[in-house]
Parts: structure tokens; C-alpha cells; sequence
């Protein structure tokens, strides 16, 4: 913010501070397509959010982190933290798509799905159910404080605070049964750390769209800093057409379209109604800005205003930077350029790669331990025996009939205490276990470590059974 310049002799001295207050930004709300689409992405979000916790599955919730467990269930998967690297796999897939739609048609996350932008929406239409439109709530803002005044204030944050909270506790809901939360809120009887991630949650969601909104956009989000490496001269873009628009200004809504360049004039009456609508604050017409999100709200009210002065739509518009500077428009050609082409393929192969890794991933995982205490012991008969420990985990949500056996030494046999082990629905066990060697094997492969392999049998499965690689000792 610059002040009064002060004078010292002949010169003259501006004193510049460095930090100022971000002035509030009030939105003026917007109707048409554009709008329409972005509040049927509104639902479709809140929907997944607020319901999944509440569906059921085989008599547990649909989707469930339990890290209590250490158990994750999404439907009828079920992933142990050994399998961290499906979430790997799932967010590079992510990333790859977040690429590809970026490079094809610019900021339609940010725009249009992303939690900061879906969840300021809803403020703002709190915002503006209680506190009137623009003018109005810039009217409140400029007045003294009075009953009305903190009656509309008041009633806006404990319906922004109740929105938080019931996030939160959405959000909680999908690391504790939902319903199990609920009753533990309704009988004050939830845990420390249930407690702490719903205040804590709800007030992220309570501060980032209520307070700060269009400021995580522009100073925290670092996707806004490296999106122009996405971008190239076919991606499309919210743009406004200078060569259409300008020179803008003021006319009579009289003068018809034909007479607009007789007179010196564009399409752009100079209305700043692009500018009102903006959540992030900015003027569309200084060209491409990184605050822009693509919400494409300004679209949306200079068609209104064409609308208005009988002149054709599109002065702001979805338009590549070709177009703008008066290339021909390439249309569906410009999806077939090479970088989308690459993100394509790329999206492609890591998708197919991990959909087949996670359906024919097998029933059940299985760990190998030595045991450290006793490597190698001899037994009756001469045999060698070496002690293990067998980490089984289902991944079923039925239940499984394993048996083990052991190959790679003649004559080796695993001993244990029953020859078919059962294991319930997604349930991890230990089973210790021994295996013998005769004697003549063990003189004929002599002393030192050698290679075994664990088979697990997965009875009626229909799958190939599990094996796991591990040593035998065979002592001096």
C-alpha cells in the first residue's frame, strides 16, 4: 500500500509497506450453463463424501480405513498397509488424468471439482442466503453494527460452523464405523482423537472456504505455480477476445451490433461484471492470470450481457491462445497433438496395469519369519528342523482353508499342528510351524543356508497357490 509521499530537501520519498490486508472479495452470483455444471459437480462430491461412510458391506461399512486393524476396505477389497503400493499406482493414475485434463482443456479441476472451490460454493450461497447479494453484503460491511447486522453475521457462521463440524465428523467416519461415531456423539462418549480430527477438520473447512477461499487459490495451492508447463498455444483456456472487445466502453443499448466499429467501439461495454463474478478477484481481460481457476463463472454473465445487447455470445469464452491470436481453430484435431497423445497412453497403460494387479491379486498375503532364537536344531532320527513363523492375511470376505507345504530339499516336510488351517473373513493370524529335513538330504546339500519355497494352498479358491521364498539351515 503506498502512502503520502513525504519530502526530504529536493527529493522525494514514498514510504511503501510491504504487507497489506487482502481486501474481501464478494462474489456476485451467476446463473448459466457453465454455473449449472458446476453445482451438478457440487452434488455429485457431496454426495460420494457425505454417503459413502453410511453404505453397508456384508455387514461393515462400504469403505473403511481402519487403522486400529491396520485394515482398509473399499467394497469388497480389502487392503493391508503392505499393499501401499495400489495407493502408489492409484495416485500416479490420478496425477496422469490431473495432466491430461490440464493439457487438453486447462483448470477444470480447480474449477469445477476441487474441495476448496466445491466447498466455497456452498459458503457462498450461505453467504448470500443470509446476508443478501453483492451490494448488499458490501452494504453490511460499510455499516455499524447493529441487532440485524449481528443476527445475519451470527447466523452465517454457525451455518458455516455446522457445515465444518458435519464434515469433520463425514470425515472421521471413514477411519471409525460411522455409525459407531454418531452414537459416540450422541452420548458425549467419543475418543480424544475422534474429538480432535472432527474440530480440527471442521475448522479447516470452517476457515479455508469461509475466511480464506480465493487466498488458497492464489498463495498456498502450488498447482497454480507449475499449471503453464501444462499449457501450450492449443490448450483451452478462459479468454477474452481483445480483438473482438476492444476498443471497450460505454453505448446506448440502442446502437446495433453492425454500427459498433463505425463508431469506434468493440463488444465489451465495459460493464467489470466479469470482474464482479470472479471468486478470485481478477480482471479476465488482462489476459490469462495464474489466480484464474476456470470456473468460467465470467463466461457465464458476459453471455448474459451479449444477451442483452443483441450481440453474439462468445466475447469470453473457452478459446485456445491460437485462436485468440488469429490461428484457424483447430477443434477435436487439437485432443490428437502429441503431448496429449503421450499423457494418453501413459493414463492408459498404468490404468489397465493397475486394474489387472488388483483383480487377480490373490485371496491371501503371507510373511515368512525365521526364527531367530533357534536356527537349526537336531531332532529324532537325525533330522534337521528349522522353526518359522507364518504370517497369514485374508483379503477375502470369506472364509479360507490354507495348507501348507514346502518344496526345494528332498524329503523336507512341514509339520504343524493341524494339516488345514482356517482363517475368517479378512482375518490375519500367525501359525508357527517347523520343517524337517532327513538326515541324508541334509548330508547330501550340506552345512550352510539353502533355498526353500512355502506353498499355500488355497483350498477351492481356483487360484494358483501362494509361495514364498525362505531359508533352511543346515548346521556344521
Amino acid at each position: 500500500m503506498n502512502e503520502s509521499p513525504a519530502r526530504a530537501g529536493d527529493a522525494t520519498v514514498e514510504i511503501v509497506s510491504l504487507y497489506r490486508k487482502e481486501a474481501t472479495i464478494h462474489a456476485r452470483a451467476v446463473h448459466g450453463w457453465f454455473a449449472a455444471w458446476r453445482w451438478v459437480l457440487v452434488w455429485l462430491t457431496q454426495l460420494v463424501f457425505y454417503g459413502l461412510p453410511w453404505l453397508t458391506w456384508n455387514g461393515r461399512p462400504a469403505v473403511l480405513f481402519d487403522l486400529i486393524e491396520r485394515r482398509f476396505y473399499i467394497f469388497g477389497l480389502v487392503l493391508y498397509p503392505q499393499d501401499f503400493i495400489y495407493l502408489t499406482a492409484l495416485l500416479i493414475v490420478c496425477a496422469y488424468g490431473l495432466f491430461l485434463f490440464t493439457a487438453v482443456a486447462g483448470r477444470l479441476w480447480c474449477g469445477y471439482a476441487c474441495p476448496q472451490t466445491v466447498y466455497t460454493e456452498i459458503f457462498m450461497w450461505v453467504e448470500e442466503r443470509l446476508e443478501g447479494d453483492r451490494n448488499a453484503r458490501i452494504r453490511l460491511d460499510a455499516s455499524p453494527w447493529t441487532l440485524e447486522k449481528l443476527l445475519r453475521r451470527g447466523g452465517k457462521h454457525l451455518a458455516w460452523g455446522a457445515i465444518g463440524l458435519w464434515t469433520g465428523f463425514t470425515f472421521v467416519g471413514y477411519f471409525t464405523p460411522i455409525r459407531q461415531l454418531w452414537a459416540g456423539a450422541m452420548s458425549f462418549g467419543l475418543g480424544p482423537w475422534e474429538s480432535f480430527w472432527i474440530l480440527f477438520y471442521g475448522f479447516a473447512t470452517y476457515g479455508n472456504a469461509g475466511f480464506l477461499r480465493e487466498q488458497v487459490c492464489k498463495y498456498m495451492c502450488p498447482y497454480a505455480r507449475f499449471q503453464s508447463a501444462m499449457f501450450d498455444h492449443d490448450t483451452l483456456i478462459i479468454s477474452y477476445d481483445p480483438g473482438r472487445g476492444e476498443p471497450r466502453g460505454s453505448r446506448p443499448r440502442s446502437m446495433a451490433h453492425a454500427q459498433l466499429r463505425g463508431q469506434g467501439k468493440g463488444d465489451c461495454i465495459d460493464c467489470t461484471l466479469c470482474v464482479q463474478v470472479c471468486p478470485t478477484g481478477i480482471d479476465i481481460r488482462r489476459g490469462l492470470q495464474y489466480e484464474c481457476i476456470g470456473c468460467a463463472a465470467c463466461i457465464d454473465v458476459c453471455n448474459g450481457v451479449m444477451d442483452k445487447m443483441s450481440y453474439p455470445r462468445g466475447l469470453i469464452r473457452y478459446a485456445t491462445q491460437r485462436e485468440i491470436d488469429g490461428g484457424a481453430r483447430l477443434g477435436w484435431r487439437r485432443v490428437l497433438r502429441p503431448r496429449v497423445l503421450v499423457y494418453s497412453l501413459v493414463l492408459l497403460l498404468i490404468s489397465v496395469a493397475f486394474v489387472a494387479s488388483v483383480a487377480l491379486r490373490a485371496p491371501l498375503r503371507v510373511d515368512v519369519v525365521r526364527d531367530r532364537g533357534s536356527l537349526a536344531r537336531l531332532v529324532e532320527d537325525g533330522r534337521i528342523e528349522n522353526s518359522y513363523r507364518l504370517q497369514l492375511m485374508s483379503s477375502s470376505e470369506a472364509a479360507l482353508r490354507v495348507q501348507v507345504s514346502v518344496r526345494g530339499i528332498d524329503g523336507a516336510k512341514v509339520l504343524t499342528r493341524s494339516a488345514v488351517t482356517e482363517l475368517g473373513a479378512a482375518e490375519s493370524r500367525w501359525l508357527p510351524l517347523a520343517v524337517q529335513v532327513p538326515p541324508e538330504a541334509a548330508l547330501s546339500i550340506g552345512p550352510g543356508a539353502h533355498r526353500i519355497e512355502f506353498v499355500i494352498d488355497v483350498q477351492g479358491a481356483g487360484r494358483a497357490p501362494v509361495i514364498e521364498t525362505s531359508t533352511f539351515v543346515v548346521p556344521r
